[in-house]
């Protein structure tokens, strides 16, 4: 008996039924199809919705904020910015360069959707463990694809992060951000009026790469390869050059007025486009699927309508209009057709030619106003409170504390140096610092303003997994003081949360509580959430991944007079903590994970200590009163010393650490800083005055790392370790996928 064609499609039975309720008939097959990318997990966000509510989205500065293509925020001189973050999960598992690469593209549309020009990506990463040669070689073509088409489309990727780790063997997590700037008069929204107007398909020919896409990609785990090799033609193919002509050539359609809405086609492609267009305008659409262009014979309508080919945008235009757009699209070599008509009522209608044969008729916002909404059962772990009493303290003191700290250090530069992060020459401060610093100049004009726009994507799945509520709140508390290290407050945020499979009350229960950590941490912060993503069913092998809320961080410096000091410390400087330890828990720590103790209980964070030590380095940063400045995250305060000493090339003698404990613990919200010997005064006076702990460190001199009955090592010993790991392990970083 074969399976029913709505579960074959990803619909469940009670699924199907409403479908019949909402259209008051059986839906035929293109409508089936069309409903079941729509009320995928990837576009309907059918079990997160009601979480999602809880986040703070609203500020004086918030012009748009989640539900559009991307969030805008106000920035001043007429300027607005929009930044989104996605996620290719899925794709990339399979097809690595390609599911990174058209992962890019599609994080691109979404801002030029808005009518902002791309000025800057990220990429936060994660693979599974180095000695795994399938989660090399999808490190590997990661890396490649997203260099292949930022370098190649012209926009720089400026910062990131990347983490090998156990958990995400067999599933990797590529999320990208991206951040554009526009003038405020040229946000526009995906909305169609207007009766009469007409839809405009613009860029690359419909094929069926991609057919399903990331709306069923996204909607389900792992279980083995030869699964894996059945979904890979759902993996679009990108043309990077494409993508520049389009967004070179709806940027001018954009300057002239021509456009009065506009859609990128990312996940669900043309029955996304089309129905979302018509719903958020209160209007239907007779769409015509026999003028869609396509570079394959033979494809049927549910192939066209639900294909995800790469590089194509949807834009609602006059039809006194139409002549003009066709004219500027043929001068950036886009291809521009006419495949739809804005109709009064609501009803999306797929037709066979306008007046031809009508082959689907669906009430457009029942695509995804109507989709459904799961509140899914929550549950923590049944041995929670044994989880939590087996703290990594009781793990025995390491017997060499100097080879446990050079485990953990690792340098991104082979995944950045592949990547062009100077395009447009704004970067200020690029790759590996705490953050990365870009020019604010007018979209216009190319004026510079004197201000400056920080970005910072940070996350942590080890605090996640001890307790996902704190382990967010100390996500972005890690974000929040990675933008003060570069002199800037905080505007908004945006969240690619990374979680396993939802029908797992386990899983739900971290999504939930993840939300309320982030939640808190953004109301203390003044940091709006504008926009985001949900990517779950991130499982393999039946085994979830390890909760990964990923935070992308938008800051303004509102004097740039200098370039901030970076992690380099001079010799003779003192060495300066700030920032209380308020515990040295090692549970959650780099340093436990990889002694295998993935248990215990994390310290609550004091945001409001938190937010005291980011102001204060944000002023120290911008008075020019430090020589040096690094957060405390990852492997704790011996991490942070070993990073400035190869970053600087000078050693350091540090006296107050008292064991093993207080050298690796992460407890949020603390600072080093550096400074000389006439401004420690100062800094010391400040911090008293806002209320912020110091601890006297140490000095840096010489060209040893030594810590009082800790370790001593030498510098030169440190940078061999940190610089030599990932082009040991992954070669040249020159391969295809």
């Amino acid at each position: 008996m074969s399976e029913p064609v709505h579960r074959a499609l990803g619909l469940t039975d009670d699924e199907a039924e409403k479908i019949t309720e909402l259209l008051g008939r059986e839906p035929n097959h293109l409508e089936l199809a069309m409903y079941s990318v729509m009320w995928s997990e990837h576009c309907s966000y059918k079990s997160s919705r009601i979480h999602l509510k809880r986040l703070p989205t609203e500020a004086p500065w918030v012009l748009v904020g989640p539900g559009e293509n991307a969030g805008v925020v106000d920035v001043g001189d007429g300027i607005a910015a929009a930044i989104r973050i996605e996620s290719h999960n899925h794709p990339s598992a399979i097809e690595p360069y390609q599911g990174a690469a058209t992962g890019v593209g599609g994080i691109l549309r979404d801002i030029f959707t808005m009518g902002a020009r791309p000025i800057a990506l990220m990429d936060p990463l994660r693979f599974g463990p180095l000695d795994d040669p399938r989660s090399r070689w999808i490190a590997e073509g990661v890396v490649s694809g997203v260099s292949g088409y930022g370098n190649s489309v012209g926009v720089p990727t400026v910062g990131g992060e990347t983490v090998f780790d156990e958990t995400y063997r067999g599933n990797p997590l590529v999320n990208v951000l991206c951040l554009g700037i526009l003038p405020t008069e040229r946000l526009v929204l995906a909305k169609a009026s207007g009766v009469g107007n007409l839809a405009v398909l613009l860029g690359s020919r419909t094929g069926r790469d991609g057919i399903g896409g990331v709306s069923v990609l996204a909607s389900a785990g792992f279980s083995d390869d030869e699964a894996d090799a059945a979904k890979r033609p759902s993996v679009q193919v990108g043309d990077p050059f494409e993508e520049k002509r389009l967004i070179e050539a709806c940027l001018t359609l954009l300057d002239e007025g021509l456009v009065v809405g506009i859609q990128d086609l990312g996940g669900a492609g043309l029955t996304c486009a089309a129905s979302e267009t018509a719903s958020n305008g209160g209007v239907g659409m007779d769409f015509d699927v026999s003028a869609v262009p396509r570079r394959e014979d033979g494809m049927e309508p549910f192939e066209v309508m639900t294909s995800e080919s790469q590089e194509r945008m949807l834009a609602i235009v006059t039809p006194e209009g139409v002549d003009r757009v066709r004219e500027l699209c043929s001068k950036w070599e886009v291809e521009a057709t006419v495949v739809g008509r804005v109709t009064e009522g609501g009803a999306l209608r797929i037709v066979d030619g306008f007046e031809g044969e009508e082959l689907a008729n669906v009430p457009a916002s029942t695509l995804h106003e109507d989709a459904p909404l799961y509140d899914r059962p929550r549950q923590a772990p049944a041995d929670l409170d044994a989880f939590r009493a087996d703290s990594a303290n009781h793990l025995p003191a390491p017997d060499d504390v100097g080879a446990d700290l050079k485990a953990m250090l690792i340098d991104p530069e082979w995944v950045y140096s592949q990547y062009d992060h100077q395009l447009f020459l704004n970067t200020v401060v690029g790759p590996g610092a705490d953050a990365t610093l870009l020019r604010l100049k007018h979209p216009t004009t190319g004026e510079e303003t004197g201000r400056g726009l920080a970005l910072t994507v940070d996350g942590n799945h080890r605090w996640c997994a001890i307790d996902p509520k704190i382990g967010t709140a100390a996500t972005m508390a890690e974000a929040l003081l990675n933008l003060a290290c570069v002199g800037a407050k905080p505007l908004a945020t945006v969240n690619c949360l990374n979680f396993g499979n939802p029908e797992h009350p386990e899983v739900m229960w971290q999504l939930s509580e993840a939300i309320d950590g982030m939640t808190e941490a953004c109301e203390a912060f003044g940091a709006p959430v504008v926009g985001g993503n949900v990517s779950l069913y991130n499982e393999s092998l039946g085994t979830n991944i390890d909760p990964t809320p990923v935070i992308g961080l938008l800051g303004m410096v509102d004097d740039l007079r200098a370039v901030p000091p970076g992690l380099d410390w001079l010799d003779g400087d003192r060495l300066i903590l700030l920032g209380a330890t308020e515990s040295d828990e090692l549970s959650g720590s780099q340093w436990a994970f990889e002694q295998g103790h993935r248990r215990g209980r994390l310290a609550p964070v004091d945001l409001g200590a938190v937010a005291s030590v980011a102001d204060l380095v944000r002023s120290l940063v911008n008075d020019r009163m430090v020589t040096a400045v690094h957060d405390v995250s990852v492997g704790g305060l011996g991490v942070a010393l070993a990073e400035m000493a190869v970053a600087s090339n000078v050693g350091c003698t540090i006296a107050r650490v008292a064991d093993h404990a207080a050298l690796f613990c992460e407890s949020p919200g603390r600072v080093v800083v550096s400074a000389t010997t006439e401004q420690m005064d100062d800094v010391l006076a400040r911090a008293d005055a806002a209320g912020v702990p110091t601890t006297r460190l140490g000095l840096a001199h010489g060209d040893r790392l030594a810590v009082k009955g800790l370790l001593d090592l030498a510098v030169d010993e440190l940078t061999t370790k940190y610089r030599e790991t990932l082009p040991a392990a992954l070669g040249q970083g020159t391969t295809q996928g």
